[in-house]
């Protein structure tokens, strides 16, 4: 799992390097001359994202996989070049898979998060982490069961300010929802999920 976490955090530096270039442009000839730090990441936002989830059910062979995408709102505090935020969001997704004649899936899940970034200019590179939550269902035939699941989720990303109003984001979060039992397999079932999308917001 360290391998995919890192991995995936690593294509997220790489998508930083584009955006980088995009700052200097950004700025143009009549900034040269303006602070370092001229974009504005303060006030409140909401935004749509869209996305990739790789899952596993923990004491269980299912993996589900599948799209997911939802949206987003959320807080920013500037102090120089550092800036700190609150967020949450909400996903519907695809994700299901079916191992042994149960079909696990992962219908919605969410989180609510806390961020702290470094910003160079429009381009801001955050780590973030706090509360998941999500519904894990587990089908054998006709028969289905539904658990709701609370865990916690820990990731990164990079965003880049495109005006003063609108940014582009790309990011990764482990969400790890934590094992309930389950009739059907009489076990204790969670889900671990790898998630990477790509999301742009609003600023107010």
């Amino acid at each position: 799992m360290k391998n995919t976490i890192l991995s995936a955090l690593a294509v997220v530096a790489a998508i930083a390097a584009t955006p980088a270039s995009a700052a200097d442009l950004y700025r143009g000839p009549a900034l040269a001359a303006a602070p370092f730090n001229v974009y504005n990441w303060n006030g409140a936002y909401v935004g749509v994202n869209l996305g990739y989830q790789w899952g596993t059910v923990t004491n269980w062979g299912a993996s589900p996989n599948g799209l997911m995408g939802g949206g987003q709102i959320g807080y920013n505090w500037q102090n120089g070049w550092f800036v700190f935020g609150l967020e949450a969001d909400i996903q519907g997704s695809a994700a299901n898979d079916t191992f042994a004649a149960d079909k696990f899936s992962n219908p919605w899940f969410g989180t609510v998060r806390g961020r702290a970034g470094y910003a160079m200019n429009n381009v801001l590179f955050y780590l973030t982490g706090g509360l998941a939550y999500g519904g894990l269902q587990a089908q054998l035939g006709t028969v289905s069961e539904s658990q709701t699941h609370l865990g916690w989720t820990i990731g990164g990303g990079v965003e880049v300010g495109l005006t003063p109003n609108w940014s582009a984001k790309a990011e990764y979060l482990y969400v790890r929802l934590d094992d309930r039992g389950y009739v059907l397999t009489g076990l204790n079932n969670g889900l671990e999920s790898n998630v990477f999308r790509l999301g742009v917001n609003y600023r107010f």
